[in-house]
């Protein structure tokens, strides 16, 4: 085996790396072994404790999984992994586009959003309703400027989130517009669609304040589902 070298900077992350795409190109099938240690040691030219801590994070993203008899063995990603595997998923050959992350990450939002709109109409405080109405109109006043009206209704959004009451709904937003998932290359048609309809995002806080779930929860799909590439695409399978 032709021995690779690897930068000594932080090789830990990135044999990581290496092994994750090896997984998500199918280089590694699922119910493989993982190549041993000493092995893989001597193919990137590192230590033996960098691979340890690269597996170790391959068994934090339920990649693989030591098996009873002492083997590391690779998981079916497609089960077993996370939203957390999104960041650098793409740069995989065998792993869905950024295009294709994008529009997922852009449904799943929709989807959120519009639960959390139906669950916040139900659950909120009546300060919270009233701080939602509130920043609404704070929205409406942001400007034409797309970045300044996406940081107000980041920000309004959040509100709504919140009020939803529902911890995981909050920690996938947080996933969302913390840059964890691709959602930044939205056509500009489409976020323009949705950003500047001033008058769905005042009727969604009026449904809200007015405890109207059903119709909070379809306007909120019908709002967000505008930022959604209608592109086709085969199942996961």
């Amino acid at each position: 085996m032709t021995e690779r070298h690897i930068r000594r900077e932080a090789v830990s992350d990135q044999l990581f790396a290496v092994l994750r795409d090896r997984i998500l190109d199918g280089e590694l099938p699922p119910c493989s072994a993982l190549t041993a240690e000493r092995e893989l040691a001597a193919e990137f030219g590192v230590n033996r404790h960098a691979v340890r801590e690269a597996v170790k994070r391959l068994q934090q993203a339920r990649l693989v999984e030591v098996s009873h008899g002492g083997r590391t063995l690779v998981q079916d990603w497609r089960r077993t992994a996370g939203l957390d595997l999104a960041v650098g998923i793409a740069a995989a050959d065998g792993g869905p586009s950024v295009a294709d992350l994008a529009r997922d990450a852009l449904e799943m939002r929709a989807c959120i959003g519009a639960d959390a709109a139906r669950l916040c109409a139900i659950r909120c405080s009546e300060q919270a309703a009233a701080e939602i109405v509130e920043a609404t109109g704070h929205y409406t006043r942001s400007g034409p400027d797309l970045a300044e009206l996406g940081a107000a209704n980041i920000a309004w959004w959040r509100l709504i989130v919140e009020g939803s009451g529902n911890m995981a709904y909050l920690l996938a937003f947080n996933s969302l517009v913390g840059g964890t998932l691709p959602v930044a290359a939205v056509p500009d048609d489409l976020r323009t669609a949705e950003l500047l309809d001033i008058d769905a995002h005042l009727r969604l806080a009026a449904h809200i304040a007015a405890r109207e779930p059903e119709a909070a929860e379809l306007l909120a799909r019908e709002l967000l589902s505008r930022s959604v590439p209608s592109v086709h695409r085969k199942a996961v399978r």
